[in-house]
């Protein structure tokens, strides 16, 4: 049942969907742009900003660089693309990502591939003049320029992308409970190594509807292209935001951004009682008079395969 205090807070529920469009065209757009982009990353990146940094051709991080998906905490869902760039990661470490909305510092991102090149915050102004005078396209030119202000970047020893054997052992399983209890098996016979305790209470205290909604969307990513990708988020978002499934998104927002008391009262409380219909209704079109279908502009002679895009 929808929330009637909530319809009277938020408006009607289409209105949203109207922005949610322009920046769905705007993913559509940079990701087949034919010049080559150079993403510089010197901050925290999360979300949508975190999915259009991952179209760039370059991506660079500095010392200060944190990366984040943490959707799942405010009773939302994996959008604006992520899905399709979580699923290329290396084994099961973009559901890993996903669903426990870890964070990632600079030399972890280059790791795992999400960012081409390590530079200290201190060379990147320097490295914006030099690019600033290169006129040349070519991507071996921008390629070279920006090797001569990159650092090799070394991962933690503790870093959790160190762990992917581990990973890929519990975040391969099929469904999000199986995943959670191959982790709680996992921390009983080898021990209460942090990634899995940190993996297990961020887990448990997500939204139910949200993790299961988002590990479909990665292992989904893996078969689609970014358009199918961009139609699908368009769905699922319209679904949380009218509120016909779930009214979670709403909740999680007041509870982590709005009140702030960090304690989201999920519907459904718990993973069980989120069944696979619930879930599948969030995939499919919304039948309502007053909705609008997402219609994404054919941008099929302007796709490109980008230098450094694959993860």
């Amino acid at each position: 049942m929808v929330n009637t205090c909530w319809v009277e807070l938020r408006g009607h529920w289409t209105y949203p969907l109207i922005l949610y469009r322009n920046v769905l065209t705007l993913k559509h757009l940079v990701a087949t742009y034919k010049k080559h982009l150079v993403c510089l990353i010197d901050g925290v990146v999360m979300g949508g900003g975190a999915s259009l940094s991952m179209d760039a051709t370059f991506r660079i991080v500095t010392e200060n660089a944190i990366f984040a998906m943490p959707e799942v905490h405010i009773g939302y869902f994996l959008d604006i693309g992520t899905s399709y760039f979580l699923s290329k990661f290396p084994g099961y470490f973009g559901e890993y990502l996903g669903l426990t909305g870890t964070r990632l510092d600079g030399a972890e991102m280059v790791a795992c591939g999400l960012a081409t090149h390590f530079i200290p915050s201190m060379r990147l102004y320097s490295l914006e003049n030099a690019l600033q005078a290169v006129t040349s396209a070519n991507v071996s030119t921008i390629a070279m320029i920006i090797g001569t202000f990159a650092n090799k970047a070394h991962a933690r020893k503790n870093s959790s992308f160190m762990r992917l054997e581990t990973i890929n052992k519990c975040f391969s399983k099929e469904t999000v409970e199986d995943i959670i209890h191959a982790l709680e098996k996992e921390l009983l016979e080898n021990g209460a190594e942090k990634w899995i305790t940190d993996a297990l209470k961020s887990m448990r205290s997500a939204s139910p509807i949200s993790l299961k909604v988002s590990l479909k969307l990665i292992r989904k990513g893996r078969m689609q292209n970014i358009e199918e990708c961009l139609y699908r988020d368009y769905n699922i978002a319209s679904h949380f935001i009218r509120g016909n499934v779930s009214n979670d998104f709403f909740e999680g927002t007041r509870a982590k951004l709005l009140d702030k008391d960090n304690k989201p009262k999920w519907e459904p409380s718990k993973l069980e009682l989120v069944s696979e219909e619930m879930v599948d209704q969030c995939f499919k079109n919304v039948n309502h008079d007053e909705w609008e279908r997402l219609q994404l502009p054919d941008r099929s002679n302007n796709s490109h395969p980008k230098l450094g895009c694959k993860l």
